[in-house]
């Protein structure tokens, strides 16, 4: 039988019973599993979700959409607990949902990837994405990028046109950054500083499917600003369960959550009260809802994209606006025209009626820049078309508003009608953009979609497109031609549309119905808009529907590029996205005339500050429905402050504009006089728009961004600032005039009345009637202003002026910025003006800083109004500041009032010319006061009975007794010769006598003036009738003086009476010494003379702890004693320096040594001026010219000795401990110094080394110190040790003693009041005592302590038994330096053992007693007695009152004698007590500091005074000598100290070690990357200490001497160079990753990457993490370098390298100087090297100078570094007198850095060499 055959039917049948067999299976299955659309886990096991005992702010919401349910949760594998609050979710994520971390790569210490995996769990929505990829970048210091994707396919991004094109260069390592937790997946983002945990996801899992996006975040405040656009009704948000969507939309208003016109997924998190502050950008379009919740937390939903996270880091809000902007684009700088009034309306009817408002208007005199006309001017509403019925003249009305100063702007929309045009005719605008393809399409990419708008049916331009781009330029520019405007206003471009989706409706798919739809306006995605399946050039509509706006901008602004071409024009857009800023303003929408509205415009306004929109506002007196006259008046007040100030309102409802309600109506006055504040003001607020543009800063400011340190400022947002100082306090409620306002914590003044306010840091109940509102100005505020008129092509003609608000220091600060007001690029052309402003005691400074634009109307600053003013001014005066330098007091009479009652100045007639610098000074009476009664408890009583003024003022710090105006000398005889002039000068007589009985006057005095050089004279007072003492250090004066006059850069001139000297500089008039002030006093034991200062800006006198590196001027006084006291705040420390180095205000510098070793005090005051008093001697004062700071110091110390040059092995870095317990301990610290391979080249003995601490004693405990010193100097070491000048006497058998007894050099009582030694104790123990060191320190002192005597060093005979004790000493133990102490002199009792001191008493505790540390104890204190006596070396006998400061400096050069002579080398002696000329034999170091932070910067502001002072060879004691250290502070501290020239780690007696490798090995480490970084470039630090020894000039630089013309450098003191070429920033605040520092003028480049820093003459955040330290090398230098080694007996060996840092112009110089190391007066004997090395046109050479190396020393030529180098090399040669060799080379491309090799042949240094690089250009 044959098979069966199925039929045709058959078939069919059995294939459809197969079909829903499987269908039958497949639900059968469904229903077991669960709902259709959820995705399961791949295993057969259900699922159990984990649920968290969490805190309910914390749960985050599993069930976003409607319908929650038990079984829903529960289906989505979440955890549901239901509460009787529907705020917080009850449906919640478990722990075990998300993703887990696969495998992570880091492909540099700055990025982060890894491989996602979803975890197996229940699905949300469905189509979860199973493999995300992750992506993190540092992108700088102050941002991190962190992308999650999808791994396997691409996914819409947003193309954003400025972050696209951003170069970031990465900076710190990610994991100080950024941390991630692998199951589940999560991140922790931490502040690099602090480690505080800033943006936390571990929260919540993350949920990636393809229309639903989620990640939550906890964050670290509730100080959450942002997010937009909606209206907030506050600025801070509530993070109570608010959820926020953001989708443009076109909508009301109206204080609902509902989303707005713009699409702002940024907020700013203030953290607390320290300012630190976040943002956090997500770079996605799609629709989205971000819900805050009270953890606080937030968490994005968004159904489309990527999760593209930026996390922005600043110290202050302000920062983190300035970052958000960095990253988007900053703001446009508007049109001057475009900050006047402006007026609009939607449907005026006519251009009749529109110029019927233009004029009512105006003839009310309103400054009224610009009229708006709205779609009403358009035929049928249609774009490119106006109505020749009713706007008939509308070509012409630009014209029209021309002729006034007005400017005409119009509106466009988006959507272009398909109809035809009155009488039939064609829509040409829509033809062609049919023709060009120009509109959004169907779903099928052909179709256009038709929507409805304006003009009815409608399509929209696609400007995403580049062919509607062109389209819309093209028919912009026809237009233009038509109707001429002046800017363009942009609407409904959100995009907006009457139809829901399209005249078709839209398809039922999931891009028009996702799966999950955000809490948008109707919930629905396509309603009011555009089907989301809609096609556009970037993407579906559904990804780019947010951008519809932003794309229409970037196109409008080809368009008025095309346009306006040069002109800058204006562009106002609805609708936005971050990024618009840059090109846009915009307003807040269509607002209502209500009292709500006109509130919450002010948060809305701060938004849009946070979103880099600062040219923003409301509609005044609001859009929608009639406004009542008390609202728009409230309105107008308030709106006259608005960036933009436009009044506009609806259809259909009652014109608004100001003179509709009565020209002589309360709300016309009120509006006209604001505005006219506007106007006045508009010079600041275009400042401040300058700002946004080039800096970022906010123009409307909120107040916490001012005051965060104040929690109450962090919700106020009823009040705004403009910029930093302006204060608006609108009445925001109806029926109010009495406002609670917030005062911040700063002096304010009142805008109108200039009165100060009484209150601040506090609310005030603000009086403020109908026609007022609240204006105050804070103090320190410098507001450049312009007279107003009616339109500002008016008021930019009308003279200039500042009003000027000084704050709690008499201080106050600003800046302009002017240009042409209209062409485009002013700023990155160059044309235009910028001034700093600065007021500093008196003086107001108007600095040009750029001057690149000429005012055609010949602009004048005439009127000044200083605010705050205590006192009458005496006198003003006005100095012209010449482009050269040169300065010139104007003769031009200046007008000056002054009001007692509101302490306001107000100066006019100036006509100062805008583009010139001028210094205008005020003096006023209480600055001239010199103090007549310096001491403690003045009263009236006491003041009168010296004859001087007894007045009280306000000013506690101020004199309330002060000298009458003669009260002085007068000049009796003068005698002038060519060179130099002497007096006699009598006592005025009139007024009694000094007031010290005890220190009687004297009456006639003689003054002589020497010109010794062209910049250098000597004036000194003294009594001719009577020997007294001065002091007996030599100073080099030249032999003969300068007779003539024309080459002396100073002329003296003197007054009469009072008697005074005056300096002036011949080259800009500037007196530079000026004591013709009242108050010379010459008494026995009390002398005081004061003078004027030419400027506030002075540095030096020492040797004290000084907080700033410029004095501050308010008063302080500051003591001058040596003393053993630890560095402290106005505390006198080991040395005396008095001198000081003065800028002039031209940048000039001059230098003043008083030579008086006296005990003395200066008293500075804001005159400016300073006052010396001193309590014995003479006054012998020495000035210096300059004019360069540089050039001062090298006079200086031309003057009194040049540095000595230091030994090589000195420069290496170096440790020491009081408190090692023996010699093995410092073995052991050898042994791990060299096992962790740190550079180290000197170790010390502190006492502990001495048995019971006696000099050239060796302690039992150190009995194997002499091998252990022999066999590390064999290895290369060097050792130091220490030696106290007190000297034991109780020893049976002590032949120091004996011997310096024998020879007579200890010092002692004069024989007519005493007999034998002054015995003092100090650290010698007397014999056979155990001491118990838990006793208080005075009781040790008298149990345990020796007498000891002080050897007098000025005796010949003691530097022969000092030099002999030293070699004896040498020969039981080599050293190959000495390190001196306790040389103040410094004893443990006062005065002598049992504290009385023989003989006058006056001497212990003076008529007049600095204010000295104890001075209550008298002169004695931790001393000798002052009537000890000494002898100097020619035997005269002097007492120990007059020579106390000098013990240290008559202790240096014996000691520094003895290292020569026992060593035969060089050595090195540092010294702790010094005077001038001490460096001449001596390093310093600065003391006993503490284990603080505040140390690091302290030990800066030292290390510049000492170089200052002529000793370069200086340092602080590393990590702190007191107290125990902190781990991170030690590590800042031994980077910093890495580039003290004097690097020495030291720690005291009790405290923890705090070496290098005492604490882990990341320490080691870092520690030995940053002491190989010093130990290469020692050749250029050695060379720059042979300058100083030659030249006298500076190692350790203040920014200023290199970079004087530079003002910013005056103050700076947290950085410094080495030289000229190497700049140092170091870290010197607890847990920052960053530092800010300044960059000057010039070309830099980064020592650790070479590449050039791109940046100059400003400041710049620079990444710090733990293990870096910001080094730059200045492009136009050579510096010589050599390879590191364990210490620098052998990185000498090394050939030597070089880097080139070439400057701006290819071009760089340098020098090397090479010697033996260590050989004695190698330069006088002229045994060394100096080459001069110079760079230009491809080629480096090199010349001897001097070449006169032994054979042992000579270097060979090593790598050479070229930095800069742009173009590709093809050759490089080298060529000496005897052959050329070619060269290998790398040039790094990224870097610019050209290595070339060492040649293979070696070629000396000490020979002429030149390197050639051949390029290919």
């Amino acid at each position: 039988m044959g098979k069966r055959r199925f039929s045709h039917l058959e078939v069919i049948l059995i294939v459809l019973f197969s079909l829903m067999a499987v269908i039958a299976l497949t639900l059968i299955i469904l229903f077991f599993t669960g709902e259709p659309g959820v995705i399961k886990d791949e295993t057969t096991e259900a699922f159990v979700p984990q649920c968290p005992n969490i805190p309910l702010g914390e749960r985050v919401d599993c069930f976003p959409d409607a319908g929650a349910s038990k079984v829903g949760c529960e289906q989505r594998g979440c955890c549901w607990s239901p509460l009787d609050e529907r705020n917080v979710p009850w449906c919640f994520f478990p722990t075990n949902h998300g993703y887990t971390v696969e495998s992570v790569e880091q492909p540099s210490l700055y990025v982060m990837n890894a491989k996602l995996k979803r975890m197996a769990s229940p699905s949300l929505f469905g189509a979860d994405i199973q493999e995300l990829s992750f992506h993190a970048e540092l992108q700088s210091h102050n941002r991190l990028r962190f992308k999650i994707s999808d791994a396997q396919s691409k996914r819409f991004e947003v193309p954003h046109e400025h972050v696209s094109s951003l170069n970031s260069e990465a900076s710190g390592p990610i994991s100080n950054t950024l941390e991630m937790t692998h199951k589940p997946f999560g991140l922790t983002v931490r502040r690099n500083g602090n480690k505080k945990v800033l943006f936390d996801t571990t929260m919540a899992p993350l949920v990636f499917a393809n229309q639903y996006l989620q990640l939550s975040a906890k964050l670290p405040s509730h100080n959450i600003y942002g997010l937009g656009e909606h209206v907030h009704q506050r600025y801070r948000h509530d993070t109570n369960w608010r959820t926020w969507p953001i989708f443009t939309r076109d909508a009301f208003p109206n204080g609902g959550t509902h989303n707005l016109y713009g699409h702002y997924p940024f907020f700013l998190c203030l953290e607390d009260e320290s300012g630190r502050s976040f943002g956090v950008f997500l770079m996605n379009s799609n629709a989205m809802e971000v819900t805050l919740q009270p953890a606080p937390a937030v968490t994005y939903r968004t159904i489309g994209g990527v999760l593209d996270f930026y996390i922005l880091f600043g110290d202050t809000p302000e920062q983190v606006v300035q970052e958000f902007l960095v990253l988007t684009g900053r703001p446009v700088i508007p049109p001057y025209w475009s900050l006047g009034f402006q007026l609009s309306r939607w449907d005026y009817g006519s251009l009749s009626e529109v110029k019927k408002t233009v004029e009512r208007n105006r003839a009310i005199s309103l400054p009224y820049d610009i009229q708006y006309t709205d779609i009403d001017y358009m035929e049928d509403k249609k774009d490119f078309t106006y109505d020749k019925v009713k706007f008939s003249e509308l070509p012409q009305f630009a014209d029209y508003l021309h002729a006034s100063g007005q400017k005409y702007i119009l509106i466009l929309d988006p959507a272009i009608a398909t109809s035809k045009r009155v009488g039939n005719t064609p829509y040409a605008s829509y033809d062609r953009g049919t023709e060009k393809k120009a509109w959004v399409t169907e779903s099928d990419g052909k179709t256009p979609l038709l929507g409805e708008v304006w003009p009815g049916e409608t399509v929209f331009p696609d400007y995403t497109s580049q062919s509607c781009i062109d389209w819309w330029v093209d028919e912009y520019e026809r237009f233009s031609r038509e109707i001429k405007h002046d800017a363009l206003w942009i609407d409904m471009n959100e995009v907006a549309s009457f139809k829901k989706g399209s005249n078709k409706g839209c398809a039922d798919n999931n891009l028009n119905y996702p799966p999950f739809t955000p809490k948008i306006v109707d919930e629905v995605m396509y309603s009011k808009t555009l089907c989301m399946d809609a096609k556009q050039a970037w993407g579906n509509h559904y990804d780019v529907h947010s951008l519809y706006g932003y794309s229409m901008v970037l196109a409008t602004e080809k368009a008025l590029q095309r346009v306006f071409g040069g002109n800058r024009s204006l562009m106002l857009t609805r609708s936005s996205f971050p990024g618009v800023g840059k090109y846009s303003g915009h307003w807040l929408g269509d607002n209502a005339a209500n009292w709500n509205d006109i509130k919450w415009a002010i948060p809305g306004m701060l938004e849009f500050g946070l979103f880099g929109i600062p040219y923003i506002g409301a509609d005044i007196c609001g859009f929608f429905d009639d406004c009542s006259e008390e609202l728009c008046r409230r309105w107008m007040q308030v709106g006259a402050f608005y960036p933009f100030s436009r009044n506009h309102n609806a259809q259909g409802y009652k014109p608004q504009d100001p003179a509709v309600f009565g020209a002589n109506s309360t709300l016309v006055s009120s509006s006209k006089h604001y505005l006219r504040i506007r106007y006045t003001l508009l010079p600041y607020l275009y400042t401040l728009f300058y700002k946004a543009h080039t800096t970022g800063e906010t123009v409307v400011r909120p107040v916490m961004h001012e005051f965060y340190s104040d929690s109450a400022t962090w919700t106020v947002d009823h009040q705004f600032l403009w910029g930093k100082h302006l204060l608006i306090t609108p009445v925001l409620e109806q029926g109010s005039v009495m406002v609670r306002a917030y005062i911040p914590d700063a002096v304010w003044y009142d805008y109108e009345t200039m009165e100060q306010l009484a209150h601040r840091r506090n609310y005030i109940d603000m009086h403020l009637p109908a026609d007022k509102l609240g204006l105050h100005i804070r103090g320190g505020a410098i507001l450049p202003t312009q007279e107003p008129e009616v339109t500002t092509t008016y008021s930019r003609r009308n003279p200039m002026g500042l009003i000027i608000t000084l704050d709690d220091n008499n201080q106050a600060a600003g800046e302009l910025f002017w240009d042409d007001g209209d062409s485009r690029d002013t700023v990155k052309a160059g044309n235009y003006i910028h001034y700093t402003f600065s007021v500093a005691n008196g003086v107001l400074t108007m600095q040009v800083t750029h001057a690149g634009y000429k005012d055609p109307n010949n602009l004048t600053f005439e009127n000044i109004t200083v605010l705050g003013v205590a006192d009458p001014p005496k006198s003003v005066s006005v100095t012209h500041i010449g482009t050269n330098g040169n300065s010139t007091l104007t003769n031009s009479r200046i007008g000056m009032d002054y009001d007692g009652v509101k302490k306001v100045m107000f100066l006019q007639s100036l006509s100062l010319t805008l583009g010139e610098s001028y210094l205008v000074q005020w003096v006023v009476d209480v600055n001239q006061r010199f103090d007549c009664y310096p001491e403690e408890n003045a009263d009236e009583a006491k003041c009168k009975a010296r004859g001087c003024i007894w007045e009280p003022i306000a000013n506690k710090r101020a004199p309330w007794c002060f000298y009458p105006e003669d009260y002085g000398y007068t000049v009796t005889a003068v005698n002038n010769s060519s060179s130099g002039l002497t007096f006699d000068i009598n006592r005025n007589n009139k007024y009694r006598s000094s007031g010290r009985p005890a220190s009687p006057d004297i009456d006639k005095l003689r003054v002589q003036i020497w010109y010794h050089s062209t910049h250098m004279l000597q004036f000194k007072i003294w009594d001719p009738a009577t020997n007294r003492y001065e002091v007996p250090v030599p100073l080099s004066v030249p032999a003969t003086p300068e007779t003539d006059e024309s080459k002396r850069l100073y002329k003296v001139q003197f007054t009469d009476n009072p008697f005074g000297i005056q300096v002036i500089r011949k080259s800009t008039g500037t007196k530079i010494w000026d004591s013709s002030v009242p108050g010379l006093t010459f008494s026995d034991m009390f002398i005081q003379v004061a003078t004027r200062l030419s400027s506030e800006f002075v540095y030096g006198f020492g040797e004290t702890e000084h907080q700033t590196y410029k004095h501050n001027l308010n008063y302080h006084t500051w003591g001058m004693f040596s003393k053993d006291q630890p560095p402290g705040y106005k505390m006198n420390c080991y040395g005396v320096h008095p001198f000081y180095m003065g800028l002039e205000t031209t940048a000039d510098a001059h230098g003043v040594l008083l030579l008086n070793s006296n005990a003395m005090d200066v008293t500075f005051q804001p005159t400016p001026a300073l006052t010396y008093r001193t309590i014995g001697g003479i006054l012998d004062f020495y000035m210096v010219l300059g004019p360069t700071p540089e050039m001062v110091v090298q006079q200086y110390t031309a003057l009194i000795g040049r540095p000595v040059l230091p030994a090589y092995w000195s420069l290496g870095f170096q440790l020491c401990r009081y408190g090692y317990a023996n010699d093995q301990e410092i073995s052991d610290l050898y042994r791990d110094m060299r096992a962790a391979g740190i550079p180290y080249d000197v170790q010390y003995a502190d006492i502990d080394y001495m048995e019971r601490q006696l000099d050239f004693v060796l302690d039992s405990d150190f009995k194997q110190l002499p091998a252990l010193v022999d066999s590390m100097r064999a290895e290369g070491m060097r050792f130091i040790f220490i030696l106290d000048p007190a000297i034991s006497g109780n020893e049976t058998s002590y032949p120091a003693f004996e011997r310096g007894k024998a020879q007579d050099v200890f010092i002692k009582w004069p024989a007519s009041i005493g007999d034998g030694i002054v015995w003092g104790k100090v650290w010698p123990d007397y014999p056979n005592v155990t001491v118990n060191e838990s006793l208080d320190w005075d009781t040790q002192v008298e149990l345990y302590r020796s007498y000891a005597a002080f050897p007098d060093f000025f005796r010949n005979q003691t530097a022969i038994w000092w030099k002999q004790e030293i070699k004896d000493f040498y020969n039981k133990i080599k050293f190959d330096g000495l390190w001196i102490d306790m040389n103040e002199p410094a004893s443990f009792v006062h005065g002598t053992v049992g504290g009385n001191c023989n003989g006058n008493p006056l001497l212990e505790f003076p008529p007049y007693m600095p204010p000295l540390e104890s001075k209550h104890l008298g002169l004695k204190h931790k001393t000798l007695c002052m009537n000890s006596e000494q002898i100097l070396s020619d035997g005269t006998k002097v007492r120990h009152y007059d020579v106390h400061n000098l013990y240290g400096w008559s202790h240096t050069k014996p000691t520094y004698d003895a290292v020569l002579e026992v060593t035969g080398k060089r050595g090195i002696v540092v010294t702790r007590s010094t005077y001038p000329s001490s460096g001449k034999w001596s390093g310093h170091w600065l003391g006993d500091n503490n284990s603080s932070w505040d140390q690091l910067f302290k030990s800066i502001i030292g290390m510049m005074e000492f170089s200052l002072f002529g000793i370069p060879y200086t340092g602080a004691d590393i990590c702190g000598f007191f107290n125990d250290a902190e781990y991170e502070m030690c590590l800042r501290w031994m980077q910093l100290g890495a580039f003290y020239p004097y690097s020495r780690n030291h720690n005291g007696k009790g405290s923890k070690r705090q070496d290098p490798v005492s604490w882990d090995s990341k320490f080691s480490n870092v520690s030995r990357d940053v002491l190989n970084i010093r130990y290469s470039l020692l050749p250029y630090l050695y060379t720059l200490m042979y300058e100083a020894h030659t030249t006298g000039s500076t190692v350790v630089r203040p920014l200023l001497h290199e970079f004087v013309n530079d003002k910013t450098t005056w103050d700076i003191y947290k950085q410094f160079l080495w030289g000229p070429a190497l700049l140092i920033t170091p870290v010197l605040d607890p847990g920052v990753r960053s530092v800010n520092g300044y960059v000057p003028n010039a070309r830099w480049y980064d020592l650790h990457t070479a590449k050039e820093v791109g940046v100059r003459g400003q400041m710049v955040n620079m990444d710090a993490p733990l293990e870096h330290i910001n080094l730059h090398i200045r492009g136009g230098y050579i510096l010589p370098w050599q390879k590191p080694e364990n210490n620098t007996n052998y990185s000498r060996r090394n050939p030597l390298g070089l880097i080139v840092a070439l400057g701006d112009n290819g071009t760089a110089k340098g020098s090397f100087f090479w010697d033996d190391g260590e050989g004695i007066d190698t330069v006088k004997r002229e045994q060394y090297l100096l080459t001069s090395l110079t760079a230009q046109s491809n080629t480096l050479s090199s010349t001897m100078i001097h070449n006169s190396l032994t054979p042992a020393d000579r270097l060979t030529l090593g790598e050479v570094r070229v930095w800069g180098v742009s173009e590709q090399i093809t050759e490089v040669t080298l060529t000496t007198a005897a052959t050329t060799y070619k060269l290998a080379a790398r040039l790094n491309n990224d870097t610019k850095e050209l290595t070339i090799y060492a040649p293979t042949a070696p070629v000396r240094v000490d020979e002429p060499f030149t390197i050639t690089w051949m390029t290919t250009v």
